[in-house]
């Protein structure tokens, strides 16, 4: 009997010791698919969806190509300060032809699709990411598409 009073005051003492269970981020409430009540969130805010588009290299693996740890420095310190609450970075392939060019460049292609707030801040954040782009690679351009977008988180 004292071994199983023991034993039942360890289990106590143990269970006393473990961590709550981490704050979940799903929701507590499946009738909705919104999140509410985040003021970093409005939603009555304008928003707008921006692409912008990277070249990081040819396809066909030549000179000037952007390494995968060059492309994450870049994100680490351009973008993610600028947009720290998220943004979503797609591979894809893109052609490009000059002025004057018989063929088209065929690009290895990073796309940023950022959601925010309709504001001059905002707008020149965007900016500021593609000038450093160019500054960084020498590229000539970044293309920025921007247009009205319907958030709900």
């Amino acid at each position: 009997m004292p071994q199983r009073l023991l034993l039942a005051a360890l289990f106590v003492a143990v269970a006393g010791c473990t961590s709550p269970p981490p704050v979940s981020v799903h929701t507590h409430d499946p009738a909705s698919s919104t999140l509410q009540g985040d003021a970093a969130r409005p939603a009555q805010a304008q928003w707008l969806r921006t692409e912008l588009y990277f070249s990081v290299g040819a396809i066909d693996g030549k000179e000037g190509a952007v390494s995968p740890a060059r492309w994450r420095e870049f994100l680490d310190k351009e973008v993610t300060p600028r947009f720290p609450d998220g943004f979503s970075v797609l591979d894809a392939y893109g052609q490009w032809r000059d002025k004057g060019a018989k063929e088209p460049e065929r690009l290895s292609t990073k796309v940023i699709v950022i959601l925010h707030e309709n504001s001059a801040q905002r707008s020149s954040d965007i900016e500021a990411i593609r000038l450093a782009y160019k500054r960084i690679t020498g590229d000539l351009s970044v293309l920025r598409l921007s247009q009205p977008a319907e958030v709900s988180f």
